[in-house]
């Protein structure tokens, strides 16, 4: 399928997460500055919206148990998750964020 619409570069404020649902997978579009992130809105350790957590930097902390993770690679760095976390390509047209959930820069 490749890059579709997630939302508007404006629909995200800086140093926060927005949930989506790109195709029927819900996914978390961070912005830090002038960069996105993708990753899929589920914590890895207890199933929970991640877009509910904390951002610092490039890390997103889980809300409920406070595992947190890499946004640029989706692996976890602090417990108690120890599976990674999904993360997608990411690109802006004009004023539109773009996602590949086909692609997880992860895989693997």
């Amino acid at each position: 399928m490749g890059f579709v619409r997630a939302c508007a570069v404006n629909d995200v404020a800086d140093g926060q997460a927005l949930r989506v649902e790109v195709d029927g997978l819900d996914v978390a579009i961070v912005r830090q500055g002038e960069d996105l992130y993708a990753i899929e809105d589920e914590c890895s350790h207890a199933q929970v919206a991640l877009s509910e957590g904390d951002i610092e930097g490039c890390e997103i902390e889980c809300w409920m148990h406070g595992s947190r993770f890499d946004l640029r690679t989706g692996k976890p760095i602090g417990p108690p998750a120890t599976e990674p976390v999904p993360i997608f390509p990411v690109r802006t047209d004009g004023a539109d964020v773009l996602v590949d959930i086909d692609s997880p820069l992860n895989a693997g």
